[in-house]
């Protein structure tokens, strides 16, 4: 009987390039790594479309969290609607996850931007919550400091 490692595993669909960003998330998050790669055969890579010895799934670990990369085709892309969340302690780690994860992407607003993968993430401060949950008129301040930047300003944060 198989045992569970991880009840809920995230399952990314890319178009040609789930090796390259898995690769690529790996070198971004320490403690990570290539867990394994399965390749299309003649009759999976018939059925999907895809050259039979390309690359279809990639299992890697992001500082111990599994996820999966597939690459399934065209046939569907990342939206806002889903994004993961960086949990950052120190505004070292801020900086260093914004400009990796952004490098080729599009910064957005209030900690968010898209990699040049199309997948979204939301990089914060690991005070954040604390801070929003300081009262009402300290959380208003915090949002209305948040609404304000791109990539989040812990120290700005903290004084709001």
């Amino acid at each position: 009987m198989a045992t569970i490692k991880q009840r809920i595993t995230p399952f990314l669909w890319f178009d040609g390039r789930a090796e390259e960003a898995a690769k690529f998330y790996v070198s971004v998050f320490p403690n990570s790594k290539i867990v394994g790669m399965s390749h299309y055969d003649e009759a999976t890579a018939t059925a999907a479309g895809r050259p039979p010895g390309s690359v279809m799934t990639v299992v890697f670990q992001l500082d111990g969290q599994e996820l999966v990369a597939l690459d399934g085709g065209p046939n569907f892309k990342f939206t806002e609607a889903v994004s993961f969340v960086v949990n950052c302690e120190s505004q070292a780690e801020i900086d260093h996850y914004w400009k990796a994860l952004s490098a080729g992407g599009q910064e957005v607003q209030c900690g968010w931007l898209t990699d040049r993968f199309g997948l979204s993430w939301q990089v914060v401060p690991a005070i954040l919550e604390e801070l929003l949950l300081s009262g009402p008129d300290k959380s208003r301040r915090v949002m209305a400091a948040v609404l304000k930047m791109k990539k989040l300003d812990i120290e700005v944060l903290r004084s709001a």
